[in-house]
Order: structure tokens, then sequence, then C-alpha cells
């Protein structure tokens, strides 16, 4: 089943918020499917937290309206918060509790009886490798392990929908691989899922449907592939062992550069199987011989420079 015939999760209508002139979101329409990973991505200061905390009842909106497993956050916020987890970007587990207390401590926020407090406690430290470590306060875990136990106590309470707000920001590679498996994990459950991040590799990796927010706007929406395909600047990069060869395919090939000094051409492709074969067939009419060939597609950074004109990096301005 697709992204369109399946249930909604999260649908968000015309959602506006201004902080005094500033103005962070500026009509914002969008539909989550039930079962599915959704990024929201964005440059710093974009609004991506904003949403979340609009989303999860955090904080109000001026305008618009927004249903989360079929409540209002307006009008009916307890069934909201009974609906959904939240993870932010940092760790609000208490320091001054074992791993093994934090989730208790969650477990009896949710009025778990001691039978489920007991088994959904277990589940969760084994779930996301914590076991040996659930008797020792969270000061001895390193920032991936916080992190995994900051969303296990997210998941106490079963959410049918979870909001991970830049879930994997400062964890070296590692601890951000560990967080992406737990990710995946969650969605095989059917667990809907709301990301907002800057790693576009991220979003690449995990997302089925992906949006790009921009000046309180969104920019772009679709899949991965849909957004890559947006964005120019596909290529084949050819080397060649002879000058001749080098000289023989420019004059055939629908050349982009061309660096005389290297015996290398990037000819423009839109990457497919389609595409590469004909460069091959010009090639192998004229009897020219390559040295090497190398694909590039353009990738999510491609796009998200395309349609914002930023990088990742800039400096917060505003959540």
């Amino acid at each position: 089943m697709n992204n369109t015939s399946r249930p909604t999760a999260i649908a968000v209508r015309g959602l506006r918020k201004t902080y005094g002139d500033k103005i962070v979101l500026d009509g914002i329409d969008l539909r989550v499917a039930e079962g599915t990973v959704f990024a929201l991505l964005g440059p710093n200061g974009a609004g991506k937290t904003t949403m979340v905390q609009i989303m999860s009842t955090l904080i109000s909106a001026d305008g618009g309206s927004v249903e989360v497993a079929g409540h209002d956050v307006v009008a009916q916020p307890e069934g909201v918060r009974a609906a959904i987890g939240v993870t932010g970007q940092f760790s609000a587990v208490d320091n001054l509790l074992t791993g093994e207390e934090n989730l208790i401590l969650m477990a009896r926020l949710h009025h778990l009886t001691r039978e489920e407090e007991q088994r959904r406690v277990a589940e969760l430290l084994e779930r996301f490798d914590l076991v040996e470590a659930s008797d020792q306060t969270p000061t001895t875990y390193s920032g991936g392990m916080q992190r995994r136990l900051d969303l296990a106590m997210g998941l106490m309470g079963s959410p049918r929908i979870v909001f991970l707000d830049e879930p994997t920001t400062g964890l070296d590679p590692r601890g951000r691989q560990t967080m992406w498996q737990a990710i995946r994990s969650l969605a095989s459950d059917g667990v809907t899922i709301f990301l907002t991040t800057q790693y576009l590799e991220e979003a690449d990796r995990l997302a089925d449907h992906i949006a790009l927010l921009d000046g309180g706007k969104l920019v772009a929406e679709g899949t991965a592939e849909e957004l890559k395909r947006l964005t120019p600047g596909g290529h084949i990069s050819l080397k060649f062992a002879d000058p001749t060869d080098l000289e023989s395919a420019a004059a055939v090939l629908d050349t982009i550069s061309r660096d005389d000094s290297q015996l290398a051409l990037q000819v423009a492709s839109d990457g497919g199987i389609k595409s590469i074969r004909s460069v091959l067939d010009q090639l192998e009419s004229r009897s020219i011989e390559a040295d090497s060939l190398t694909v590039h597609t353009p990738d999510l950074d491609d796009v998200f420079f395309a349609l914002t004109g930023q990088t990742t990096t800039n400096e917060e301005v505003s959540s």
C-alpha cells in the first residue's frame, strides 16, 4: 500500500506561526500516512522544531489546523498526547536516576500496572541494548546510549506516532547508525515516524516521504528519488588512457566539461541505464576506449542547495 492509499496519521492545513515580526510557518499543508517515516528537512531556523512543538501540543499555532491520530491538537490535546511519543534534540533523561529507574518513572506516569511496568521496562531495555547499563545513571552513558534511553522513555506508552526532532544531533557515526536501526525497527512495527533532521543522508536512508521547509513554506515534497529528479546536475565522468580517445569522445558526446590534464570528460546524464548504455554505444561504435566510467546523480545535498540556496550548516537563527 503506498502513501496515498494509507490512512492519515497527521493532517496539517494552513498552519501559521509568527514570533514578533518573524514568520516561522506560513500556511503549511502536509499529510503523513500511517506506518510511514516522514522526514521534514530544512536549514537551521526553518521552523522544523516549531512544527513538532505545535503537533505535539507544546505550543499553539496562530492559524490553521492540525490533526494527529484523528484528534485536533487544540480541541482534543489529551487524545493527541495519549497517541504520541516525543524525542527532542537534547536528552530529557533524569541523570539522578538509573536507566531502569527512568523507564519505571515513565511507566508510572503512564499509569501502567505493576505487571505491565515490569514487562515494558524489560522489553525496552532489551530493544535498545541497555540491559547491561540499566543499573547505571545516564551520566556514565555515551551520547548514543543517552539518546536511546530517551527514545525508549518516549515509547513507554506504546505510541502510534513518534516525533523525532533532530534525534541524532551530536552523535558520532556509530551512534547515528544505532539510532537509525532503532528507527527502522519502529517503522517495521507499523509506528508512524515524523522525523526532523538536517542530515540529508538520514532522510535519504530512512524516509518514505520527504518535505523541504524553507522560509516558512514547503518548497518541495516527495520521495527521495522524486526530489532528486527535480535537480539537474547528473553526469557521467569518463577517463581515457590516450589523448586521441579523449579528443574523439569529446567530439561525439554531450560534453559538460573537459580536463585535458586528467584526460577526463563529464557527460550529461540522468544516471539511468539507458543513458549510460547510450554513452557506451557511442564510444563502441567509434572504437573509442574509456579507461574508467563513474556515474554521479544528484543527491539530497544537491536538492537542498538548489531549492534553498543554502547548505545545512548555517548557524541557528530560530527554531
